[in-house]
């Protein structure tokens, strides 16, 4: 490993052991969202910019280092910023967060993997040049498949770093309207793991399976004139 990336992957352990060490998890709970929600409300009214960008901000730091909280960070643009901005911020930050994300896997690990598995690693490279956007399309869009690890799985891959961050953006902007849509109403949240109904999750099943399927019928059709 060259230094520059022993070096960052140094500064990406510093940062996530202090994450855990300071127990900053508990500050990223429903239990403090509920609680520091009209502080939280009054300082985005005295500084909205600021407000903002110190809340983007922190989305995108977590996201990127793969630390949990990005769904509390959610509801949060909801209870904070409401439901119109909050899905713009949330969406933005997000995408960044995980392309960041996304190359950091890409810059540490994609050589040592390639080298370790090699002619199944290049199976996985091929199909996704093939397909990458419709598969990365389809993950986005079942909520049961943690979004870090998508990051962190993709960068691995030789998906372009401009489609990855388009079709992120895209796939999760169904998710993250459920949750924006969710902090709004905060004081009748009880758990995070309520905001997601099994029909809602089924719905989202089908819409990733949907751009596989619209692909097949495409490619059917030359072959039937």
């Amino acid at each position: 490993m060259s230094k520059s990336r022993l070096y960052l992957l140094i500064i990406f352990l510093l940062l996530i052991g202090a994450f855990f060490f300071f127990d900053l998890q508990q500050v990223l709970s429903l239990d403090n969202l509920k609680l520091q929600q009209k502080t939280m409300i009054s300082y985005r009214n005295n500084h909205p910019m600021l407000a903002t960008s110190v809340y983007a901000l922190i989305y995108i730091a977590v996201t990127s280092l793969s630390l949990p909280g990005a769904t509390i960070l959610t509801l949060a643009g909801g209870a904070i910023f409401g439901l119109l901005w909050g899905t713009l911020i949330v969406s933005f930050a997000s995408s960044i967060g995980a392309t960041l994300a996304f190359l950091a896997a890409r810059f540490l690990f994609r050589d040592a993997v390639s080298a370790r598995f090699g002619h199944l690693f290049n199976e996985l490279d091929t199909g996704i040049a093939r397909d990458g956007a419709f598969y990365l399309f389809s993950l986005r869009l079942v909520p049961l498949i943690p979004f870090f690890v998508i990051n962190l799985i993709m960068g691995l891959t030789a998906l372009k770093t401009h489609t990855f961050y388009w079709v992120s953006q895209a796939g999760m902007l169904a998710g993250t309207l459920v949750y924006v849509n969710a902090g709004t109403q905060l004081a009748k949240i009880d758990s995070v793991s309520g905001i997601l109904s099994p029909l809602l999750v089924g719905s989202f099943a089908l819409l990733g399976i949907f751009p596989f399927i619209a692909k097949k019928i495409v490619e059917y059709f030359p072959h039937t004139r």
